[in-house]
């Protein structure tokens, strides 16, 4: 073997070995959160990023909103921070939403990692903390200022002193702080035992810097990227998508232009942002427009920023996609969460065969709080999730959060940590749309009060119920969702809503699309589905022209 394949073999284990230290850093955030969706759903990220704030390797767990907005955010850091002035214990914070992951419930926190007194890398991390006061989990803010505490860039802890004052401001106006305080300590535990085995892997290597692995990183994963979009016919391809917004419907529009050197996606003509909290800042719209177009075509590759430098993204300012401060983003899913669906529609005119259908999209937050006039106050979040639209040869996956990715909460742990009871979650037949491979399906949701006391849920992020993910390649449309109370009273937009003792709360979320002609469906996985309960006699014979 020749020592050029030496290197490249030794190159190749350390890399893998850099993994798994970002790895172990996200599974430190799942043991010691505090907040259950954090802990039981995994929303979090966790990274390494060399020193000039490029991010070389992510943690298998984590979402996309987070890992590729924080790509970007450890530069921010280090404008503000240069890092001949990082001491070793210093550690830096911010939940700015155009600077950090899109919303103020996002904690990113940086430390920088040294070694043998020298700066070697900086370790990132961030996760969802359940409330950071404002109006809590709402679209109903009219700006930035009303939806909660907002931190700059500062230090969190400086030489492993920690600012009790942030940490006090925080508590201070939250309505879980020990919560919010236990998960700021868990970002910061996280980022101490990447530091660890870090010093572990650079002393078993008898490594100085990771100046010559990030490179290696940096230019393997570009150059495989360049060879998947080369593969990609050069050209322009447009897409539209219609949300059902807040006050009023939302257009989303994209222009993907394939070019020798990179896939730029062109969001001009979207829809002016919303005078409500559904807007996505452009950090967020990167992000997951990053994940739609990688997703497709090429999955295999690593996301650092080698991968991602090849994708550009243009947007006006002050659209719903780049709304500026002070614009309201709480409930960014709305928009951020689609756009991959969007960008599969323009990779779709160029790749037939391989896109799958539209999904569900935005995960439907389930914030669960009491109305202000009860004696046993309560502020408790749980997820829903809807259908995944059908993949190329295959069904859609059903109650998936695709593209987010993050797991579900167990009902106990809800119900445990407030007056709230789940009386039914589970498939809701005939929702996935038919098709020749049918969409997944989405999910009924029944809750009520376990205590005869009102609660409010927000409907922030429920959306396709006026615009259901649509098929492809001559599948139909899945199931829009639908949200109201057992009474009849149905949600027609985006506020807070309050459920009275005596009543329930009924959620349906919406089946993913299906893809190619319904008539081509195989009568045999048509019989597997009415076994399995996933559709009806009378959908069947609505949607398949079948029956007994």
């Amino acid at each position: 073997m020749s020592e050029n394949a030496r290197k490249r073999i030794r190159l190749q284990l350390m890399w893998d070995r850099l993994i798994a230290v970002v790895e172990e850093q996200a599974q430190a955030i799942l043991r010691t959160a505090f907040g259950s969706v954090v802990r039981e759903a995994g929303d979090l990220s966790t990274g390494i990023y060399d020193l000039e704030g490029r991010m070389l390797a992510q943690a298998v767990t984590g979402t996309p909103g987070h890992v590729n907005t924080m790509a970007k955010a450890v530069m921010h850091f280090l404008d503000r921070f240069p890092l001949k002035t990082m001491k070793p214990g210093d550690v830096f914070v911010t939940n700015d939403p155009w600077m950090g992951t899109g919303h103020l419930f996002d904690f990113v926190v940086v430390s920088p990692a040294f070694y043998h007194g020298q700066t070697t890398a900086l370790f990132a991390s961030t996760c969802h903390v359940i409330d950071v006061g404002g109006r809590g989990f709402s679209a109903e803010a009219r700006s930035i200022y009303e939806e909660g505490v907002r931190i700059p860039h500062m230090k969190l802890r400086e030489e492993k002193r920690l600012n009790e004052v942030i940490l006090s401001i925080l508590e201070a106006n939250s309505r879980n702080p020990v919560e919010m305080k236990g998960d700021l300590l868990s970002l910061i535990t996280c980022n101490d035992t990447a530091q660890q085995r870090l010093d572990e892997m650079m002393g078993e290597f008898n490594l100085d810097s990771l100046e010559e692995l990030g490179q290696y990183i940096l230019e393997q994963s570009y150059a495989a990227m360049k060879k998947a979009i080369n593969k990609v016919p050069p050209g322009d391809y447009a897409a539209e998508m219609k949300l059902d917004g807040y006050e009023r419907e939302l257009l989303l529009r994209a222009r993907m232009s394939v070019l020798a050197e990179e896939i730029l996606i062109d969001y001009s003509g979207s829809s002016a942002a919303s005078n409500f909290g559904i807007n996505s800042p452009f950090c967020y719209t990167e992000a997951y427009t990053f994940f739609g177009l990688k997703s497709i075509l090429a999955p295999e590759v690593p996301n650092n920023h080698g991968s991602l430098r090849l994708f550009r993204i243009l947007a006006e300012e002050g659209s719903a996609v780049h709304p500026l401060p002070p614009s309201p983003v709480t409930a960014r899913h709305v928009i951020g969460q689609m756009l991959p669906d969007l960008a599969f529609g323009c990779l779709s005119q160029v790749l037939p065969g391989k896109v799958p259908a539209e999904s569900a999209g935005s995960i439907w937050v389930l914030p669960f709080s009491d109305d202000g006039n009860t004696a046993q106050p309560f502020n408790v979040m749980n997820v829903g999730m809807g259908g995944v639209g059908a993949r190329p040869g295959k069904d859609g996956l059903s109650v998936t959060a695709f593209p987010s990715g993050v797991g579900s909460i167990p009902i106990e742990v809800t119900e445990s940590d407030s007056p709230i009871v789940f009386w039914r979650k589970e498939y809701l037949p005939d929702s996935g749309g038919p098709g020749e491979f049918r969409g997944g399906l989405g999910q009924v949701i029944e809750v009520g009060s376990s205590n005869d006391q009102v609660f409010t849920i927000s409907a922030a992020t429920f959306d396709r119920m006026k615009n259901p993910p649509r098929g492809r390649e001559g599948g139909l449309p899945g199931k829009p969702g639908k949200a109201g109370l057992e009474n009849g009273l149905c949600f027609k937009d985006k506020a807070v809503y309050r459920v009275p003792p005596e009543e329930r709360l009924i959620l349906e979320l919406p089946g993913g699309g299906g893809l190619g002609d319904p008539k081509m469906r195989e009568p045999e996985k048509i019989q597997e589905d009415l076994e399995a309960g996933y559709v009806t006699h009378e959908g069947v014979l609505k949607d398949y022209g079948q029956g007994e």
